[in-house]
């Protein structure tokens, strides 16, 4: 196959690698440059040092970049509750509006006017919309891809789900009727939607009215997480990680110190929870700095030597979509994991063989004490899912899948209902 020119629209430059969808972007474009042209058009990153190491990253990895400058919506105040109660009026979901920049708009029509681009990839499903103000009506002759890290509908019905708060249960419900009507549009007019799991693909397939539908799994730089036998792991010591921005690690991490950890400290005293993870909010590192037991990093610049000292990865997760590299990082590091369902859908490893896996977040408190009490057992099913990972999760073959995916997509016919 001719190498393609590949134009990507997303939100801003995946680097550092702090969170799981910059780890997975930047993974998979950095592998896939050599092969083919790849620019990314995006906003500035709002860190101005964050925004120097990353276009310097993405120069080393031959990777040309558009970027653009956008005023960041803050999430919290007066001005972030305005504009909720200001989407009421749209017909798009809040995320959705909020990502459509007409700065990165004009970007992308001014680059397809000047280039002939074969795929144009949208890196999260929102940016589809900015796809589609930049091409109008051209859009429905364009072959383009959308990346659905996670179905945004089904987060949203979980959230509904889980709400106690009624005002906040109603607007949720708003949010999902249009997201719900958003991913229908967008999986069915792309000329490939991809999904990072079987179970994602069905449901885009089924409810979404996807056409084409790829899978290209989430992964882990194998030679990086590596395990460290020479480091001694801490009993009792739960590890979370993840990007404590993220609505659904928040509740997850609340979970667990007021929930979790309390219930497993009264059966086995010396119990820890070690929370890691980028721009945790105030209210978190407030509740992790007064439950005993409980400690807090944020934006540490190496998870690995929280990994290799833990006596396992904690994934108390009860709303989320996708999966988890967080998992696919700790096992490839040979540590072991305990999950709730939700926390380890998406990925193919079996249950009290690869890792532990509660049925419910109620369910977690007796995992996490089977857990400590496991022993050596524990460690048998992280060895077991390592092999699993090295198998199935390594970054180069996931990059061949994205490979195929946009070969594909130039040999489709142009969708005219788009």
């Amino acid at each position: 196959m001719r190498r393609l020119n590949i134009a990507v629209l997303d939100e801003e430059l995946p680097f550092p690698l702090t969170s799981g969808k910059r780890i997975r972007t930047f993974n998979l474009l950095a592998r896939l440059a050599p092969r083919h042209n790849v620019t990314v058009l995006c906003h500035r990153n709002p860190d101005r040092d964050e925004a120097l190491a990353a276009e310097e990253a993405f120069r080393d990895a031959g990777i040309e970049t558009v970027v653009v400058d956008r005023a960041v919506p803050s999430k919290s105040g007066p001005g972030f509750y305005a504009r909720l109660a200001g989407n009421l009026l749209s017909p798009l979901p809040y995320s959705v509006s909020t990502h459509t920049s007409p700065a990165l708009a004009d970007a992308a029509r001014a680059f397809d006017a000047e280039r002939d681009v074969d795929v144009w990839h949208c890196e999260w499903t929102p940016y589809a919309q900015v796809l589609r103000a930049a091409l109008g009506p051209k859009l429905g002759a364009a072959r383009w891809t959308v990346m659905a890290h996670n179905v945004e509908s089904l987060i949203w019905r979980r959230y509904a789900e889980t709400a106690e708060n009624p005002m906040k249960r109603w607007y949720i419900r708003q949010q999902l009727r249009k997201f719900e009507r958003f991913e229908r549009w967008a999986y069915a007019a792309a000329t490939t939607a991809v999904a990072v799991s079987r179970e994602d693909a069905a449901l885009m397939r089924a409810e979404f009215g996807g056409r084409r539908v790829g899978v290209v799994e989430n992964g882990v730089d194998v030679a990086y997480f590596r395990p460290q036998r020479d480091v001694e792991r801490t009993p009792a010591q739960m590890l979370f990680m993840g990007s404590l921005d993220w609505r659904p690690n928040q509740d997850a991490a609340a979970q667990l110190l007021t929930h979790i950890l309390p219930a497993v400290r009264a059966e086995v005293p010396h119990a820890t929870a070690v929370l890691v993870g980028r721009r945790p909010p105030e209210w978190l590192r407030a509740l992790a700095a007064d439950t005993p037991g409980a400690e807090l990093h944020a934006d540490v610049p190496d998870v690995r030597p929280f990994l290799a000292r833990c006596e396992f990865l904690t994934v108390p997760l009860r709303i989320g979509g996708g999966s988890r590299l967080k998992i696919l990082e700790a096992l490839a590091t040979g540590t072991p994991v305990v999950s709730t369902r939700v926390g380890a859908e998406g990925l193919e490893l079996e249950p009290n063989r690869d890792l532990l896996v509660a049925e419910t977040p109620e369910g977690m408190v007796n995992a996490t004490l089977a857990a400590i009490r496991a022993g050596d057992q524990l460690q048998d099913t992280a060895e077991s899912g390592r092999q699993r990972v090295l198998a199935r999760y390594s970054w180069e073959l996931l990059a061949e899948r994205l490979d195929d995916v946009w070969t594909s997509a130039v040999r489709q016919p142009a969708y005219v209902g788009s």
